[in-house]
């Protein structure tokens, strides 16, 4: 059993944090939500005043926060001042690339491990406990870190060195940003044609247009019964946080010089669905855009 802090219980820390309760750690959590404290204390965990209070005397140090500049503050202010040398730093949130590696880089400056370890999976695998770790850092801090990562998740893969987790999430979710939308092109075709949506299922689930967007996420009512899409597109994993993800994309491709026109112009459709009032609703609610809707 290891002394955790766990800074960040949004919609997926709190879960995320409640599982490692569930695995008998000893979870001292902190967020500027009171209410998030309150629900972490109810399902086991320890309350703390502070992030800096928090890590004091933590042996594991996780962290899930909304953005770069949140990362940079809290490591810099809070955790890196007050842990003792011997913690394993943990930042499970999704930002941009710079951020993780200069993080990471103060934290090797005093002589502590760190990963990045962005997460796929949404809402309900971090409930679950299935999410996938994306994990950048050394080969020490990664065995260090997995059995941790394991109470909270099924796929934990080390995606080389620091910066290289952020990489690997932020790749993965412009791919899933486009598919949703070419998968969600390709249904309000069929529409306006006069084809069924199970029909062009069962066709493009064993063929050639077969991708995780269409089999496990279909954004139509129907053809995948645990889709969001059958109730009323409520997110498991929204369209803000896709938006979010594409935009973490599309900066880091002007940084490297990598030319991403799908992923440019999945950015902008996300950005305008968004905009239009539906940043709450799951990613794949895009498709009543597509549909005039």
């Amino acid at each position: 059993m290891a002394k955790i802090a766990f800074i960040g219980l949004g919609n997926m820390g709190g879960p995320m944090a409640a599982n490692l309760v569930k695995a008998q750690h000893q979870v001292f959590a902190f967020d500027l939500s009171a209410a998030a404290v309150d629900v972490a204390v109810d399902k086991g965990a320890r309350k703390a005043a502070s992030a800096a209070e928090a890590v004091k005397g933590a042996e594991v140090v996780v962290t899930m926060l909304p953005a770069g500049k949140h990362v940079r503050e809290v490591y810099e202010k809070d955790v890196l001042p007050n842990v003792a040398r011997e913690t394993l730093l943990i930042d499970c949130s999704t930002i941009d690339v710079d951020s993780a590696r200069h993080v990471g880089g103060l934290a090797e400056k005093a002589g502590l491990e760190m990963i990045d370890a962005p997460v796929s999976g949404g809402v309900g695998g971090a409930t679950a406990g299935t999410l996938t770790f994306m994990v950048g850092g050394g080969d020490a801090a990664f065995a260090k870190a997995k059995p941790i990562l394991e109470k909270m998740g099924k796929n934990i893969v080390h995606a080389g060195a620091s910066g290289n987790g952020q990489a690997a999430k932020i790749c993965n979710n412009m791919i899933l940003g486009i598919s949703m939308i070419a998968v969600s092109e390709g249904f309000m075709l069929a529409k306006r044609l006069g084809l069924d949506a199970q029909k062009l299922f069962d066709v493009a689930s064993t063929s050639s247009g077969q991708c995780w967007s269409l089999t496990n996420y279909c954004p139509v009512p129907g053809p995948v019964p645990t889709s969001p899409a059958n109730r009323d597109y409520q997110a498991g994993f929204t369209a803000a946080m896709m938006l979010k993800d594409l935009m973490l994309a599309q900066q880091a491709a002007a940084a490297a010089g990598a030319s991403t026109p799908l992923g440019a112009e999945a950015a902008q459709l996300f950005n305008l669905f968004v905009n239009s009032g539906n940043g709450a609703k799951d990613f794949s609610g895009i498709i009543r855009m597509l549909d005039g809707k």
